[in-house]
């Protein structure tokens, strides 16, 4: 039973923030999300969810915080007093890693061990998940699953790594029910729009409209296990749900290519997309990725948990809501590229 439980979410204005919030509102949950102070509004995921705070209905809550500031995790763990913490912050761009590898260590990877110091500190029998990410497979090859030895190529997934470990360790030494969520790969429409799908699905989108003449992409060959997001926020879920806390890898088990996915959402538009997909190589990493490929076998037994969406269907997906969000003037879609767009550009979905 549900009704009634508190969760926290750490990164709820990101793509899997917002549908996690959006599975545990439907749930019952009330929901407290962790926001950064910004000058400008950053809630636009989570703004159809929202009630005012004076409403008797609200049972969503924002916060200020930063996983930088372990004092005020242990501050918001007592007040807020949560049955589980989805821990989903990080710098979560891998290229950006590279250029950022002191900030993206300390958020991504030694901001859970704050969070989880936190949770320890305040002695609540929560349970944690951490958003652990294929990346940290690297340069092992594929298939990848619970079992698979770390080979991280990026200061991102070095990051996660220790945020993985750290995860485990607080399990072991302090009886923690804490998990970690190994998730291959996961998009939406929802997707920033640095990311290499959302990248490629608004390109098209833009090249239909006739706003766009040339897409710039990097590697084509590298290839990715791609799944939809909304279906992986379910799984972590069920992580929490379990008798015994245990790491699940979630994934598809499909391995398409770049050039797979552009081909398919371009087709998809009823474009040819060689006649309009440009190589840059500032979009590529100094240590590639070749190929993530998960095996989720042990979800499938453990937590019932099977993803419906492929690769290709979610390209379909993000093509159809990128055209219509530019057709009906949402977000800045229609907006020109930036002349500082292909700093932030990556070949990687950020899962």
């Amino acid at each position: 039973m549900t009704q009634g439980k508190r969760a926290l979410i750490t990164g709820i204005t990101g793509q899997d923030g917002s549908y996690l919030a959006e599975l545990l509102l439907g749930k019952g949950y009330e929901v407290h999300g962790l926001i950064r102070r910004a000058s400008t509004f950053n809630t636009a995921r989570i703004n159809h969810l929202y009630i005012d705070v004076h409403d008797p209905r609200a049972r969503l809550f924002l916060h200020f915080g930063d996983l930088s500031d372990g004092a005020r995790m242990v501050t918001l763990l007592s007040e807020i007093q949560p049955d589980e913490v989805y821990n989903l912050a990080a710098q979560s761009h891998v290229r950006v890693s590279f250029d950022e590898p002191e900030h993206t260590g300390d958020t991504t990877g030694v901001g859970a061990m704050r969070l989880l110091e936190a949770v320890r500190m305040t002695g609540l029998k929560c349970r944690f998940y951490q958003a652990s990410s294929s990346e940290m497979f690297g340069g092992t090859p594929p298939p990848q699953n619970e079992q698979t030895p770390f080979y991280p190529r990026s200061p991102y997934a070095a990051a996660k790594v220790y945020a993985h470990w750290v995860t485990r360790n607080y399990r072991e030494a302090y009886g923690l029910f804490a998990v970690n969520g190994i998730l291959f790969n996961h998009e939406s429409p929802r997707r920033g729009e640095t990311f290499v799908t959302r990248k490629i699905t608004r390109g098209v989108a833009r090249i239909k409209a006739g706003l766009q003449s040339e897409l710039y992409m990097g590697n084509l060959d590298a290839v990715r296990d791609w799944g939809y997001a909304a279906e992986y926020v379910e799984g972590m879920w069920r992580m929490l749900q379990a008798d015994e806390p245990d790491d699940h890898v979630l994934a598809t088990g499909v391995g398409v290519t770049v050039r797979d996915f552009l081909e398919t959402s371009f087709e998809h538009a009823g474009l040819d997309w060689e006649r309009y997909v440009k190589f840059d190589p500032r979009y590529l990493r100094p240590t590639e990725v070749d190929a993530l490929i998960g095996d989720a076998s042990k979800a499938a037994r453990v937590l019932k948990w099977e993803p419906s969406v492929m690769p290709n269907d979610l390209a379909r997906i993000m093509v159809d809501a990128d055209i219509a969000a530019l057709e009906n003037g949402e977000g800045w879609i229609d907006s020109p590229v930036l002349p500082w767009w292909p700093k932030l550009a990556d070949m990687h979905s950020g899962a």
